[in-house]
């Protein structure tokens, strides 16, 4: 059994990654920006020094998983200054802590910082080539690698990096800011109109898949390695959109298809090699499977308004 701090672990990623440490039985305490009920939650903003060392003053940890960031181009767009506060300093805050406890480092980067590159893209890219990040969003996910590979080599911290690969499943609220498989269903669930822009493809993830694999980590912590996790499903985004009319039984007179859109990445295909090899990698849920359950989640939360919906039930 570990002692394992998660950072944002209210989030969409971190709820499901809190629930799979806690049935492998380890001992996971939360942190996240607003209140909470949970007797192992703690509030923290990690963009503050001072709020994030009372939790390290009182609790010992093998392992920090930090997912606590400002996510998604547009809403670091809007609200840059956020961005780069929770991002950079609040990694950097973290990074003091490390320093200090010796705690192990899993840090959440995002597919984000491959940019543009045409190509598969092998978690050495960055290594080779030079990468131009084509948001701030972005730029921020590859300054936090960065400061830990320095950290790694001034003060021999122990770190692994993830860059997620569009990670998607229930538990995600909507806003005009989320994914987009996210905002399709809420907007097609409404009736809202959405646009859907023709020029990009991805490589989704269910969230438990992703969250197995990141509990792996745990097992196999390999210091300084970096690892791409994804699915295996290579896809437009239109095939995502049908999906989701096609479950709903809908037309697409609401949809507005575009060709592409400015300063986000166009075609994410991923390598697995790495986190097939050492994290036992292994995506169950199919593109298919994986968004009728996220619309299932939604429409009871969005449609239905159940007064008790647990989000476990759909996973």
């Amino acid at each position: 059994m570990a002692r394992i701090l998660v950072t944002g672990g209210l989030g969409t990623v971190g709820k499901v990654l809190v629930w799979t440490l806690n049935k492998r039985g380890h001992a996971v305490k939360v942190s996240g920006i607003e209140h909470h009920h949970e007797p192992d939650y703690v509030r923290c903003d990690v963009g503050s020094y001072m709020q994030l060392s009372r939790i390290f003053e009182n609790e010992g940890f093998d392992f920090v998983y930090h997912l606590a960031a400002e996510f998604g181009r547009w809403n670091g767009e809007d609200y840059y200054d956020r961005l780069w506060v929770s991002n950079v300093v609040g990694t950097k805050n973290l990074l003091r802590m490390q320093e200090k406890y010796g705690f192990r480092l899993i840090h959440f980067s995002s597919s984000e910082v491959y940019g543009d590159y045409d190509g598969v893209m092998t978690e050495d890219v960055m290594d080779k080539y030079e990468i131009r990040q084509l948001n701030d969003y972005a730029l921020t996910k590859w300054v936090n690698e960065q400061q830990i590979m320095n950290s790694a080599t001034m003060h021999h911290t122990q770190s692994v990096r993830v860059r997620l690969f569009n990670t998607y499943g229930p538990g995600e609220y909507y806003s005009s800011y989320r994914s987009v498989i996210c905002v399709f269903i809420y907007r097609a669930l409404k009736d809202l109109p959405y646009k859907v822009y023709l020029g990009h493809h991805r490589t989704s993830s269910y969230v438990t898949d992703t969250c197995e694999t990141l509990a792996n980590i745990v097992d196999n912590f390999k210091p300084g390695e970096v690892y791409n996790i994804g699915g295996t499903e290579y896809h437009d985004i239109k095939t995502v959109s049908d999906m989701i009319l096609d479950y709903l039984k809908k037309k697409d007179t609401r949809v507005e298809y575009l060709p592409a859109e400015a300063f986000t990445t166009r075609d994410k295909k991923v390598s697995l090699d790495k986190a097939l090899r050492d994290l036992s990698h292994s995506p169950k849920v199919s593109l298919v499977s994986g968004i009728a359950r996220t619309i299932d989640w939604m429409r009871d939360v969005y449609v239905s308004k159940k007064a008790l919906v647990r989000l476990e039930e759909y996973l």
